[in-house]
């Protein structure tokens, strides 16, 4: 899921923005700003892959705003002046949707930012080892669709197996990368891996795994159900 704001001056193209992503399923549009300088202060606290950016703006222009922006965020402007193009371009901008954009140029734009993201490498941990009375496994992530607390042990529930090891879902949360999250008290669920996603629980091949009231605003957050 790429999770991206908005920025421009006018509400109505936020608007425009905002319903052209709802379609998108794998966008999350988390927040739209008005004024550069409120999405600037946003963007310290709560970063984002992301951002649709006017050009022409009062104050500070998106070209400006761009230039603040960290080296790893996506940028695509979004304006009605072409003669901004070759500036955009220049600040290594992802795309230039030109007002007003279909959703397929939307759309269009979108697949670009994603196809760019999955080539990027990643500095999260693609396994880890379980120590269980075999000996120490090693679990990949790509294969693990759940952690569940069983007293004082974890249930690592794998697509094909469950591994069984002696220590607290708070120990083995600390480890696992940042696409796995707490739904209940005892579950811990692999996001990339989840089908369909329900109030009260998450659905992964054949198997469901429970979400209680208090994960359930946050987990619906994460699917756009909210």
């Amino acid at each position: 899921m790429i999770q991206a704001i908005a920025i421009d001056d006018e509400n109505m193209a936020l608007e425009v923005i905002k319903a052209h992503a709802f379609k998108v399923p794998f966008l999350e549009l988390t927040s739209t700003f008005t004024n550069a300088v409120e999405g600037l202060e946003y963007l310290k606290s709560n970063p984002v892959q992301l951002v649709f950016l006017d050009i022409n703006m009062p104050d500070i222009s998106g070209v400006e705003l761009a230039a603040l922006l960290p080296k790893e965020t996506l940028v695509i402007f979004t304006t009605a002046y072409s003669d901004y193009a070759v500036q955009g371009f220049e600040l290594d901008a992802l795309d230039y949707l030109l007002k007003p954009f279909n959703l397929m140029r939307f759309l269009k734009a979108c697949q670009k930012a994603q196809e760019w993201l999955e080539l990027q490498p990643t500095n999260e941990p693609q396994f880890l080892y379980v120590k269980t009375v075999d000996g120490q496994l090693k679990v990949k992530f790509s294969d693990l669709m759940c952690c569940e607390a069983t007293g004082n042990y974890v249930t690592f529930h794998l697509k094909n197996e469950k591994i069984m090891s002696r220590l607290t879902l708070a120990e083995i949360e600390k480890s696992l990368p940042s696409f796995f999250l707490r739904t209940h008290r005892s579950y811990i669920v692999n996001l990339k891996l989840v089908d369909k996603a329900e109030r009260h629980q998450l659905l992964i091949d054949s198997h469901t795994f429970p979400v209680s009231s208090t994960y359930m605003e946050l987990v619906m957050e994460k699917f756009g159900n909210s």
